[in-house]
């Protein structure tokens, strides 16, 4: 298995690149590439959900929106007692 990852070019230049830096791109990487679910890149990148989308965004990367994303999100909506 490959994986490339594209990094944005102020952290390719940042002299200091830590492990949550890596884990967020590897996250980032493996959900475009569909082999992650949305709910799985968030924890890998150690984010809320919301906030990962809103990187994903930031950076043009389209959402894969699935059955599986759809019940994970309505499980953390309970889980909060938001429903």
């Amino acid at each position: 298995m490959q994986i490339t990852l594209n990094l944005p070019d102020h952290l390719s230049q940042a002299e200091t690149f830590n492990q949550g830096d890596w884990l967020r791109e590897i996250a980032i990487a493996l959900f475009q590439q569909e082999r992650i679910s949305l709910s799985r890149a968030s924890k890998i990148a150690g984010m809320e959900i919301m906030e990962f989308q809103k990187l994903l965004a930031n950076r043009g990367i389209c959402v894969h929106y699935d059955v599986e994303d759809f019940e994970q999100d309505v499980q953390h909506l309970r889980d909060r007692g938001w429903l």
